[in-house]
């Protein structure tokens, strides 16, 4: 066995040895930071399981030179510099920091475009300056940080090729539900560690009562209802994954709907990692079918 293994990384070239090198390193971050996502990623076919991966790990970066807690024009500075990294990243073919090669290996295979790439980074530049938000500011926030990940998701489901009509406003509201789920599970953490308030239906981030959480349950139920109809239209090798994910996410939001208003404010609502397997296996039964 050992023998047929060196064979292989003897045949392999230096930079293909990196390339797999980044690769797993993405895979990594994703497995750190979420387990419902790196679990429905194993779903997907082989080749969009890496891309995903691979962008899923770039967005984190920044996500986290925003949340670190570094002094705002630091993060300012880092976060700018990360950006012009990552959006030139396409037209080189090696980076010394492993996520960014990865990334750029995704982003020439599947075409990811340069303006969702900028609206994103414009998102998370606004954590750096905004604290409260209102309808308008709330609405772009959700298309740069979510919306147009789910648009370049759509672009490695379909290697960067045409897609059926509808996948695109699926994926965007996919991308919205997902990101205001995790807004009111972390509505605690974000307004206690963060400082930040998201939802502009709450005036004081400390406070949620039990009629604001059933107007923001709402709004994400219609997105995820928005986005089950084009998981039909995917491929079958990113349908099964997609659907995954959003089986969780739902009972997720199924969770926080039964929460007690008071009791999200004090404890962070999770999956269960034995129901997650349960759900998991039936969202792949339910999209074979």
């Amino acid at each position: 066995m050992w023998s047929k293994i060196w064979a292989m990384r003897a045949s392999l070239s230096a930079l293909e040895r990196y390339d797999r090198s980044a690769v797993a390193a993405a895979a990594q971050v994703m497995r750190h930071y979420s387990t419902s996502f790196s679990l429905a990623t194993r779903l997907l076919s082989p080749q969009v399981r890496v891309d995903i991966r691979n962008l899923y790990a770039m967005v984190r970066t920044a996500d986290e030179i925003v949340d670190a807690g570094l002094d705002p024009h630091d993060a300012a500075a880092l976060l700018d510099a990360y950006e012009a990294t990552v959006r030139h990243s396409p037209s080189q073919r090696f980076h010394t920091d492993p996520i960014v090669h990865a990334y750029a290996l995704s982003a020439r295979r599947c075409g990811f475009k340069d303006d969702h790439v900028a609206q994103f980074f414009s998102s998370m530049r606004s954590d750096l300056t905004r604290s409260t938000h209102t309808q308008e500011s709330f609405e772009d926030y959700i298309c740069g940080s979510a919306e147009v990940i789910g648009l370049l998701c759509v672009d490695a489901f379909f290697s960067g090729g045409p897609r059926p009509e509808g996948v695109d406003n699926g994926a965007r509201r996919l991308g919205a539900a997902f990101q205001k789920i995790n807004f009111l599970r972390d509505l605690h953490e974000d307004s206690a560690e963060l400082g930040r308030s998201y939802f502009p239906s709450l005036p004081d981030p400390t406070r949620l009562d039990e009629e604001a959480k059933a107007a923001i349950i709402a709004d994400i139920r219609t997105d995820l209802s928005e986005a089950r109809t084009a998981t039909a239209l995917l491929p079958r090798g990113s349908r099964i994954g997609v659907a995954a994910a959003t089986a969780l996410f739902t009972e997720l939001t199924d969770l926080l709907e039964a929460t007690p208003a008071a009791d999200i404010m004090e404890t962070r609502v999770s999956v269960p990692a034995a129901r997650k397997a349960i759900l998991v296996s039936r969202a792949a039964a339910g999209a074979l079918r």
